[in-house]
C-alpha cells in the first residue's frame, strides 16, 4: 500500500545549515525538492544555495582518499574507526574541515613524496628486469658482436613467422647508412627472432624513424651497458636491483609506520568527508535570505512526528518543521512511497520497474501478490515442478545474493511454488501423470468434480473466465474508487465522475451479457435473460456519459479483456499434454535408460517453459486487462536524503 505524504518546510538560522542537512541525512526520511521559489504567494524569493558556502569538503576528501591510497591497509579497528566517527560527526562545519586541513599539511608532503619515490624504484626495477631478459635472450650471439666506437647497437625482437621484414630492414639500412652498418641475427627462441643492428650514429634519428614504420619490437639499452660483456652488465643489474629493493623496503616501512599511527583515523576521516560531501548534492535545492535557510520537501506522514521530535531536541526552536497545506495539483506530484509487508515487496518491485504508482492511486502490488500466485499455480500445478522450481529458486538466490533484481525475481518464484504444489495436488500430478501411474498420487474431487485436467477442459475454462470476470470487476471497482477519492480531494471532479459513471456501466453492462448469454444456453432460468436485457439498456447511457460513443465500442474490448482469462486454461493444458508426451516417449523406448534420457530432457523443457511462460501470461493479466481498468502509473519514487548501501544518497 501506499503512505499518505505530507510537504513540509523546515526553516532556521543559516549558522545551523549544516548540522541540520547532517541531521535529515542521518535521519533519511525526507525528500527534498527545491526550494528556491516563492515560499508562498506575495512571500520573499528565495535566493539558491550555492555548494561554494559549504566548504571545500570535496578537496579535503579528495586529499585524505589520496594519502589513505599510499598507506598499506592497517589493522582492522570497527570500534575505534566508530569512535572517532562520532567524534568528528559532532563538530561543526568549520572545526571539521580544519582539522581535517590539518592532518592533511602533516601527512600529504610526506606520503606524497615517498609514494613518488617508490613509483621510480618500481619503474626502474621493471626495466632492470626487463633488461635483464633481453640479455638473456642475445646471450647466444654475443660472440658475434663487434665493439665500435663511434657507433650504435639496437635490438630488434622478430616473431618467426615475419622472418621476410629482416632483408627489407637490411636493404633499406644499407640505403639510410650508406652501408655503414652491420646486421646479425640468430633465433632466440623457438618462436623469436633476435636481429642486431650496428650503425654509424649520425644516422641514428634515421634508422629508428624507419624501425618504428616497421612495427617490430625495438629495444635500445642504456648507453651504460653498451661495450660492456654480457656477465658484466649482469653483474651491474644484479647490483642495481638489491639497491632498488632496499630502497623499497625502507620506503615500505616508512609508510607502515605512517599506517599504523593513522590509519583508523584516517578512515574514520574519510567516512565523514565522504558523508558530508554528499550532503553537498542537496545544497543546490536549499532556499535562503540573508539570515535563514528552508528545506522543502515530502515527507510520509508515519514519520513526520519522529523527524520533527528529533529536530526539535538537537535545535530547541532556532528550527522550526511547517506542515504545508498543497493544492490538488501539488499532492498529485508528491513522490510515491511503497510501504508493504514483506511478502508483497517482490510484487512491488515489478510494479516500481514497470512504472511506479502516483502518490494518489490504489497500490496494485497487493492484488498482483495474490492473484499472480494462483494463476501461475493454476497453470503449472505439478508438484515435481513445484519442488524443482522451489530448489532452483533457492540455489539461484544463495549464490548471487548481491544482485538485488535477482533476490526480488526468486522471491516471487519461491512464493508462486507453493500454489502450484496445492494445484499439482489437486489435479494428481507429478512429472504429470507418472505419479499417477506409479500410484503415488490420483486427482482430486471438489465441487463434484475429479480434477484430472486432460479430462476437465471445458469445467478449467469456464474456471478461467469466471477468475477473468472477477478480476477485471474488481479493476473496474478499484477505478471507481481512485475517480471517488479525485472528487473528494477536489480534484478534475467532472472528469472523475465521468470515469466512474463508465466503468459503473461496464460492470453493469458485462453482468447483463453475462446473464443474457447463460439464459440463452440454457445455464441460467430464463426470467434472468429478461433482466440482462433490462441491464444492459440501463448501462448504454451510463456508458455514453462517461466515455462518449466510443464508451460502447468498449464494451468488446472489456469482453476480449475477460476472454484473454483462458490462456490460464490454454497454458496449463499445454504444460500438461507435453508433460504427458514426455513420459509417454520416454516409456515406448526399449532401452531404459534411453528412455529415462529422453523424459528428462522434456520434463527440463516444460519446467523451463513453465517458469517463464505462466510467469509473463501471469503479469501480462494484470498489466493489460487488470492495471488497464484503473491504474495510471508514472509516479516519481520518494527517495529519502540520505546514505544508501553502497554509498549513494539520494
Amino acid at each position: 500500500m501506499l503512505q499518505k505524504m505530507v510537504k513540509i518546510q523546515v526553516i532556521g538560522p543559516k549558522k545551523d545549515l549544516h548540522s541540520v542537512v547532517d541531521h535529515l541525512y542521518r535521519k533519511g526520511t525526507v525528500h527534498i525538492e527545491d526550494a528556491s521559489a516563492k515560499v508562498a504567494s506575495g512571500d520573499t524569493m528565495l535566493r539558491r544555495m550555492s555548494v561554494e558556502q559549504a566548504g571545500d569538503i570535496a578537496n579535503a576528501l579528495a586529499k585524505i582518499g589520496g594519502i589513505l591510497l599510499t598507506l598499506p591497509r592497517g589493522k582492522e579497528d570497527e570500534k575505534g574507526t566508530l569512535a572517532i566517527y562520532n567524534r568528528l560527526k559532532s563538530m561543526t562545519h568549520d572545526d571539521l574541515l580544519g582539522h581535517a586541513h590539518s592532518i592533511i599539511a602533516e601527512l600529504e608532503t610526506e606520503t606524497r613524496t615517498l609514494a613518488s619515490e617508490k613509483s621510480d624504484l618500481e619503474m626502474n626495477l621493471e626495466n632492470l628486469i626487463r633488461y635483464e631478459k633481453i640479455i638473456e635472450k642475445l646471450r647466444p650471439i654475443e660472440s658475434t658482436l663487434p665493439v665500435l666506437e663511434g657507433f650504435e647497437v639496437t635490438v630488434i625482437l622478430i616473431q618467426k613467422e615475419f622472418k621476410d621484414v629482416i632483408e627489407i630492414i637490411r636493404n633499406s639500412l644499407s640505403e639510410i647508412t650508406r652501408k655503414q652498418f652491420e646486421l646479425i641475427s640468430a633465433d632466440v627462441d623457438e618462436t623469436t627472432i633476435a636481429a642486431v643492428t650496428i650503425f654509424n650514429k649520425r644516422y641514428s634519428e634515421q634508422v629508428h624513424s624507419f624501425i618504428f614504420t616497421q612495427n617490430v619490437n625495438e629495444i635500445r639499452l642504456p648507453p651504460e651497458y653498451l661495450g660492456k660483456p654480457f656477465g658484466e652488465i649482469f653483474t651491474l643489474i644484479e647490483e642495481r636491483k638489491n639497491k632498488a629493493t632496499g630502497e623499497m623496503d625502507r620506503i615500505n616501512a616508512d609508510l607502515a609506520k605512517i599506517s599504523s599511527e593513522y590509519y583508523t583515523e584516517l578512515k574514520a576521516l574519510y567516512q565523514i568527508l565522504e558523508d558530508r560531501n554528499e550532503e553537498l548534492g542537496v545544497f543546490s535545492k536549499i532556499g535562503q535570505t540573508d539570515y535563514t535557510f528552508v528545506i522543502l520537501g515530502w515527507i510520509p506522514k508515519k514519520f513526520l512526528k519522529d523527524t520533527v521530535n528529533e529536530l526539535k531536541e538537537a535545535f530547541g526552536g532556532r528550527v522550526v518543521v511547517n506542515e504545508l497545506s498543497v493544492s490538488a495539483e501539488e499532492m498529485a506530484e508528491a513522490p510515491t512511497f511503497y510501504d508493504n509487508p514483506r511478502i508483497v515487496k517482490p510484487f512491488e518491485y515489478l510494479m516500481r520497474v514497470i512504472s511506479p504508482a502516483k502518490s494518489h492511486e490504489i497500490d496494485p502490488s497487493p492484488i498482483l501478490a495474490i492473484f499472480f500466485p494462483i494463476f501461475f499455480g493454476i497453470m503449472v500445478g505439478d508438484i515435481a515442478y513445484g519442488l524443482i522450481i522451489l530448489a532452483f529458486a533457492l540455489i539461484v538466490k544463495w549464490k548471487f545474493r548481491d544482485r538485488d533484481w535477482l533476490q526480488h525475481l526468486m522471491n516471487i518464484l519461491i512464493i508462486v511454488s507453493f500454489p502450484t504444489l496445492f494445484f499439482g495436488w489437486l489435479y494428481g500430478e507429478f512429472f504429470g501423470d507418472f505419479g499417477e501411474h506409479m500410484g503415488w498420487i490420483h486427482p482430486q474431487e471438489l465441487f463434484g468434480i475429479t480434477w484430472n485436467r486432460i479430462e476437465i477442459i471445458v469445467p478449467l475454462l469456464i474456471l478461467s473466465i469466471a477468475i477473468g470476470i472477477f478480476h477485471v470487476f474488481l479493476g473496474l471497482g478499484i477505478g471507481i474508487l481512485n475517480s471517488y477519492t479525485e472528487i473528494s480531494c477536489k480534484r478534475h471532479v467532472a472528469k472523475a465522475k465521468r470515469h466512474i459513471c463508465e466503468k459503473a456501466g461496464m460492470i453493469v453492462v458485462i453482468t447483463g451479457l453475462i446473464l443474457v448469454i447463460g439464459a440463452a444456453a440454457k445455464a441460467l432460468a430464463d426470467p434472468l435473460l429478461i433482466l440482462g436485457v433490462i441491464l444492459i439498456f440501463i448501462a448504454l447511457p451510463l456508458l455514453i456519459y462517461g466515455g462518449g460513443f466510443f464508451g460502447i465500442f468498449e464494451i468488446m474490448s472489456t469482453v476480449g479483456n475477460i476472454l484473454s482469462y483462458a490462456r490460464i486454461m490454454a497454458i496449463g493444458m499445454a504444460s500438461v499434454i507435453l508433460a504427458a508426451v514426455a513420459n509417454k516417449l520416454g516409456g515406448m523406448m526399449e532401452v531404459a535408460i534411453l528412455g529415462l534420457l529422453i523424459a528428462a530432457l522434456l520434463h527440463t523443457l516444460n519446467i523451463v517453459l513453465a517458469m517463464f511462460s505462466p510467469f509473463l501470461h501471469s503479469l501480462r493479466l494484470h498489466l493489460v486487462e487488470f492495471n488497464s481498468k484503473f491504474y495510471e502509473g508514472g509516479g516519481k519514487m520518494y527517495k529519502p536524503f540520505k546514505k544508501e548501501e553502497g554509498g549513494q544518497s539520494s
